[in-house]
Protein backbone atom coordinates (compact mmCIF):
# COMPACT_ATOMS: atom_id res chain seq x y z
CA UNK A 1 0.00 0.00 0.00
CA UNK A 2 1.33 3.44 -0.94
CA UNK A 3 1.98 5.99 1.76
CA UNK A 4 0.36 9.44 1.74
CA UNK A 5 3.30 11.19 0.07
CA UNK A 6 3.38 8.63 -2.75
CA UNK A 7 -0.37 8.98 -3.28
CA UNK A 8 -0.10 12.76 -3.41
CA UNK A 9 2.68 12.54 -5.99
CA UNK A 10 0.63 10.34 -8.33
CA UNK A 11 -2.94 11.56 -7.87
CA UNK A 12 -4.98 14.53 -9.03
CA UNK A 13 -8.04 15.73 -7.11
CA UNK A 14 -10.73 17.19 -9.37
CA UNK A 15 -13.26 19.74 -8.13
CA UNK A 16 -16.45 20.37 -10.10
CA UNK A 17 -18.67 23.09 -8.62
CA UNK A 18 -20.33 26.20 -10.06
CA UNK A 19 -19.59 28.16 -6.87
CA UNK A 20 -16.33 30.04 -7.54
CA UNK A 21 -15.72 30.77 -3.86
CA UNK A 22 -16.09 27.11 -2.94
CA UNK A 23 -13.74 26.04 -5.74
CA UNK A 24 -11.17 28.54 -4.52
CA UNK A 25 -11.56 27.42 -0.90
CA UNK A 26 -11.27 23.73 -1.72
CA UNK A 27 -8.27 24.32 -3.97
CA UNK A 28 -6.51 26.18 -1.15
CA UNK A 29 -7.38 23.47 1.39
CA UNK A 30 -6.05 20.72 -0.89
CA UNK A 31 -2.88 22.66 -1.64
CA UNK A 32 -2.22 23.14 2.08
CA UNK A 33 -2.77 19.41 2.63
CA UNK A 34 -0.29 18.48 -0.11
CA UNK A 35 -2.69 17.44 -2.89
CA UNK A 36 -2.53 18.50 -6.54
CA UNK A 37 -5.91 19.64 -7.82
CA UNK A 38 -7.81 20.89 -10.87
CA UNK A 39 -11.03 22.89 -10.56
CA UNK A 40 -13.84 23.12 -13.13
CA UNK A 41 -16.91 25.41 -13.04
CA UNK A 42 -19.18 22.94 -14.83
CA UNK A 43 -19.65 19.28 -15.64
CA UNK A 44 -19.12 20.00 -19.35
CA UNK A 45 -15.77 21.66 -18.66
CA UNK A 46 -14.71 18.62 -16.67
CA UNK A 47 -15.73 16.20 -19.42
CA UNK A 48 -13.91 18.12 -22.15
CA UNK A 49 -10.76 19.12 -20.24
CA UNK A 50 -9.96 16.42 -17.69
CA UNK A 51 -7.62 13.50 -18.34
CA UNK A 52 -9.39 10.46 -16.84
CA UNK A 53 -6.27 8.29 -17.10
CA UNK A 54 -4.73 10.16 -14.14
CA UNK A 55 -5.72 8.46 -10.86
CA UNK A 56 -7.29 10.42 -8.02
CA UNK A 57 -10.87 11.34 -7.23
CA UNK A 58 -13.63 13.83 -8.02
CA UNK A 59 -15.22 16.24 -5.53
CA UNK A 60 -18.57 16.95 -7.17
CA UNK A 61 -21.44 19.32 -6.40
CA UNK A 62 -24.85 17.69 -6.74
CA UNK A 63 -26.84 20.74 -7.84
CA UNK A 64 -25.32 22.76 -10.68
CA UNK A 65 -26.66 24.74 -13.61
CA UNK A 66 -26.72 22.75 -16.83
CA UNK A 67 -25.61 19.19 -16.19
CA UNK A 68 -26.10 18.26 -12.53
CA UNK A 69 -23.68 16.22 -10.47
CA UNK A 70 -25.92 13.16 -10.64
CA UNK A 71 -26.15 13.52 -14.43
CA UNK A 72 -22.36 13.82 -14.64
CA UNK A 73 -22.04 10.64 -12.58
CA UNK A 74 -24.33 8.84 -15.02
CA UNK A 75 -22.31 10.12 -17.99
CA UNK A 76 -19.05 9.02 -16.37
CA UNK A 77 -20.53 5.55 -15.80
CA UNK A 78 -21.63 5.43 -19.44
CA UNK A 79 -18.11 6.32 -20.57
CA UNK A 80 -16.51 3.80 -18.24
CA UNK A 81 -14.82 6.49 -16.13
CA UNK A 82 -14.17 4.80 -12.78
CA UNK A 83 -12.82 7.85 -10.96
CA UNK A 84 -14.18 7.71 -7.36
CA UNK A 85 -16.70 10.47 -6.61
CA UNK A 86 -17.22 12.40 -3.38
CA UNK A 87 -20.50 14.30 -3.63
CA UNK A 88 -20.91 17.67 -1.91
CA UNK A 89 -24.39 19.06 -1.41
CA UNK A 90 -26.28 21.74 0.39
CA UNK A 91 -29.52 20.39 -1.05
CA UNK A 92 -29.09 16.69 -0.42
CA UNK A 93 -31.71 14.31 0.89
CA UNK A 94 -31.71 10.62 1.68
CA UNK A 95 -33.13 9.60 -1.70
CA UNK A 96 -30.46 11.52 -3.58
CA UNK A 97 -27.71 10.06 -1.42
CA UNK A 98 -29.02 6.54 -1.94
CA UNK A 99 -29.22 7.07 -5.72
CA UNK A 100 -25.66 8.38 -5.82
CA UNK A 101 -24.33 5.51 -3.72
CA UNK A 102 -26.12 2.87 -5.79
CA UNK A 103 -24.57 4.38 -8.92
CA UNK A 104 -21.11 4.10 -7.39
CA UNK A 105 -20.46 7.28 -5.40
CA UNK A 106 -17.72 6.80 -2.83
CA UNK A 107 -19.06 9.32 -0.32
CA UNK A 108 -21.73 11.97 0.23
CA UNK A 109 -20.78 15.01 2.36
CA UNK A 110 -22.89 18.02 3.33
CA UNK A 111 -21.71 21.55 2.53
CA UNK A 112 -19.72 23.19 3.94
CA UNK A 113 -17.48 20.12 4.26
CA UNK A 114 -15.49 19.59 7.44
CA UNK A 115 -11.87 19.52 6.27
CA UNK A 116 -10.83 16.48 8.30
CA UNK A 117 -13.76 14.41 7.05
CA UNK A 118 -13.21 15.47 3.44
CA UNK A 119 -9.46 14.82 3.51
CA UNK A 120 -10.05 11.37 5.02
CA UNK A 121 -12.54 10.58 2.25
CA UNK A 122 -10.07 11.81 -0.38
CA UNK A 123 -7.31 9.59 0.97
CA UNK A 124 -9.60 6.55 0.88
CA UNK A 125 -10.74 7.31 -2.68
CA UNK A 126 -7.23 7.93 -3.99
CA UNK A 127 -5.98 4.70 -2.44
CA UNK A 128 -8.74 2.80 -4.26
CA UNK A 129 -8.10 4.68 -7.52
CA UNK A 130 -4.41 3.78 -7.44
CA UNK A 131 -5.22 0.13 -6.69
CA UNK A 132 -7.59 0.08 -9.66
CA UNK A 133 -4.90 1.55 -11.91
CA UNK A 134 -2.34 -1.01 -10.77
CA UNK A 135 -4.77 -3.89 -11.10
CA UNK A 136 -5.75 -2.88 -14.61
CA UNK A 137 -2.11 -2.98 -15.74
CA UNK A 138 -1.41 -6.48 -14.38
CA UNK A 139 -1.34 -9.04 -17.26
CA UNK A 140 -2.68 -11.81 -15.02
CA UNK A 141 -5.58 -9.66 -13.84
CA UNK A 142 -6.35 -8.56 -17.39
CA UNK A 143 -6.44 -12.15 -18.66
CA UNK A 144 -8.77 -13.12 -15.84
CA UNK A 145 -11.12 -10.23 -16.58
CA UNK A 146 -11.09 -10.90 -20.32
CA UNK A 147 -12.16 -14.48 -19.62
CA UNK A 148 -15.39 -13.11 -18.13
CA UNK A 149 -16.52 -11.57 -21.41
CA UNK A 150 -19.18 -13.16 -23.57
CA UNK A 151 -18.49 -13.71 -27.27
CA UNK A 152 -20.60 -10.66 -28.16
CA UNK A 153 -18.85 -8.47 -25.55
CA UNK A 154 -15.45 -9.50 -26.88
CA UNK A 155 -16.61 -8.76 -30.43
CA UNK A 156 -17.75 -5.28 -29.38
CA UNK A 157 -14.52 -4.71 -27.45
CA UNK A 158 -12.52 -5.46 -30.60
CA UNK A 159 -14.62 -3.03 -32.65
CA UNK A 160 -14.25 -0.29 -30.03
CA UNK A 161 -10.50 -0.93 -30.06
CA UNK A 162 -10.57 -0.49 -33.84
CA UNK A 163 -11.99 3.00 -33.33
CA UNK A 164 -15.64 2.43 -34.24
CA UNK A 165 -18.35 4.48 -32.51
CA UNK A 166 -21.36 2.86 -30.86
CA UNK A 167 -23.50 3.81 -33.85
CA UNK A 168 -21.01 2.26 -36.29
CA UNK A 169 -20.81 -0.90 -34.18
CA UNK A 170 -24.60 -1.14 -34.13
CA UNK A 171 -24.74 -0.87 -37.92
CA UNK A 172 -21.92 -3.40 -38.35
CA UNK A 173 -23.56 -5.99 -36.08
CA UNK A 174 -27.18 -5.28 -36.99
CA UNK A 175 -28.21 -4.36 -33.45
CA UNK A 176 -29.49 -1.18 -31.82
CA UNK A 177 -27.16 1.52 -30.55
CA UNK A 178 -28.79 1.13 -27.13
CA UNK A 179 -27.81 -2.56 -27.09
CA UNK A 180 -24.22 -1.59 -27.88
CA UNK A 181 -24.25 0.84 -24.94
CA UNK A 182 -25.53 -1.91 -22.65
CA UNK A 183 -22.66 -4.15 -23.75
CA UNK A 184 -20.17 -1.31 -23.24
CA UNK A 185 -21.51 -0.83 -19.72
CA UNK A 186 -21.01 -4.55 -19.10
CA UNK A 187 -17.44 -4.29 -20.42
CA UNK A 188 -16.82 -1.46 -17.98
CA UNK A 189 -18.14 -3.53 -15.08
CA UNK A 190 -16.18 -6.66 -15.97
CA UNK A 191 -12.90 -5.06 -17.03
CA UNK A 192 -13.02 -2.24 -14.43
CA UNK A 193 -11.51 0.25 -16.82
CA UNK A 194 -12.47 3.01 -19.20
CA UNK A 195 -13.95 1.62 -22.39
CA UNK A 196 -12.05 3.55 -25.06
CA UNK A 197 -10.27 2.59 -28.28
CA UNK A 198 -6.89 3.22 -26.67
CA UNK A 199 -7.51 1.28 -23.46
CA UNK A 200 -9.08 -1.71 -25.21
CA UNK A 201 -6.43 -1.91 -27.92
CA UNK A 202 -3.80 -2.15 -25.18
CA UNK A 203 -5.61 -4.80 -23.16
CA UNK A 204 -6.47 -6.95 -26.21
CA UNK A 205 -2.81 -7.00 -27.30
CA UNK A 206 -1.65 -8.48 -23.98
Amino acid sequence: MKNLEEMQNEALIRIVDDDADLRKGLTFMLECAGWKSAAYPSARDFLTQDSPSIPGCLILDVQMAGMTGIELQHEMNRRGNTLPIIFLTGHGDIDMAVTAMIDGAANFIQKPPESGKLLAAIETCVSQSLKNAEGTSSPAVLRQRLSLLTRRELEIAELVAAGLTSRQIAERLGISERTVEVHRSSLHQKLRMQITASSLSQILKK
